[in-house]
């Protein structure tokens, strides 16, 4: 295994806070909202480090903090329902994973404040009105700088099967900022001189029919545009790209770690961890409105030996030395 270091910019005024003993009211037990896309089993080590960076900052469950957490087990329509109720329970702040969760809780409240973990082009997709100044109730985590990150999965997969002439693209799209990736990968894939199959699904039960698709039109790879739906049902879906030995890039390394090829992008347990200090500088006074969004500026390559072996393929000595993990 080997590892790079991740660089993250550290947006003015979020650094890592003492211990919030001195910060907090004396006596005063704040409830978190925690709403997720995923099963509690599919996103544990998510709910985990969310819990250990605020243990770091002085916030222990039980003594000063109390959750509310919530997960909609991979069901996008479960998400405004249950927005709804973290809101009547009135928790002091809610924090989010993506965009279909982000987009839920934005129209269940305009008041109680919101830290996204992990959203996608947030003003493209109408959270906030800039990175430097979001306004509103909203604040938190970028997963990427732009959507152009995607056409980069596009060139490694490309430098991984050079053969690639015709690439599927499996993306979801309902949630806000979706069409926006997808575009940045037609945009890629123009330059690549690669035909992109784009597949839509939805929701699980559209899974053996979209990869069916993809083996009719004869794919030789599938780009997986980062989703809640998809990251959910990762298992399923890298059973499903190997059952039909189609090579697949990702965006988080959780999909490379379930089986899948390669993943390239930001480290979604860190930026849980991350949202932590968004927590904290809310709980002790400062508005969503006046905190930048965090964004990260290295991301991570993850390459899944086994799965190649399996596929046959021959992962180029180039791509492995940029590989933050190499799975064996």
């Amino acid at each position: 295994m080997r590892l790079i270091g991740l660089a993250v910019i550290l947006t003015a005024g979020l650094s890592l806070t003492p211990l919030a003993a001195e910060a907090q009211s004396a006596g005063k037990v704040y409830r978190i909202g925690f709403i997720l896309t995923a099963a509690p089993d599919e996103a544990g080590h998510l709910v985990k480090a969310l819990d250990e960076g605020l243990r770091e900052l002085g916030y222990v469950e039980g003594r000063n903090i109390v959750f509310e957490r919530r997960f909609a087990e991979g069901k996008q329509e479960r998400l405004p329902p249950l927005a709804a109720e973290l809101v009547r329970l009135n928790v002091d702040i809610i924090v989010t994973g993506s965009n279909p969760v982000i987009a839920a809780v934005k129209q269940a409240t305009a008041k109680i404040p919101v830290v996204m973990a992990a959203s996608r082009d947030p003003v493209g997709s109408g959270f906030v009105a800039s990175v430097a100044r979001p306004g509103g109730n909203i604040t938190g985590l970028a997963n990427d700088p732009a959507p152009e990150i995607l056409g980069k999965n596009l060139e490694l997969l490309k430098e991984a099967i050079p053969r690639a002439s015709r690439v599927a693209l499996l993306w979801n799209p309902v949630p806000p900022g979706a069409g926006t990736y997808r575009n940045a990968v037609e945009s890629a894939a123009r330059k690549l001189g690669v035909t992109l199959q784009p597949v839509e699904v939805r929701g699980r039960n559209e899974f053996e029919g979209a990869f069916a698709a993809m083996v009719r039109e004869r794919a030789d790879g599938v780009v997986v545009i980062p989703d809640a739906v998809l990251f959910s049902a990762r298992n399923q879906v890298a059973l499903l790209a190997a059952r039909h030995r189609l090579p697949a890039m990702y965006f988080q390394r959780e999909h490379a770690e379930a089986g899948g090829l390669m993943s390239y992008g930001s480290n979604l347990a860190h930026q849980f961890r991350r949202a932590a200090v968004y927590v904290d500088k809310i709980l002790r006074g400062a508005k969503p409105g006046d905190l930048a969004v965090e964004q990260p500026t290295n991301f991570e390559l993850v390459i899944n030996l086994k799965t190649a072996k399996a596929l046959g393929l021959t992962i180029p000595q180039t791509l492995l030395l940029q590989a933050a993990q190499v799975i064996e």
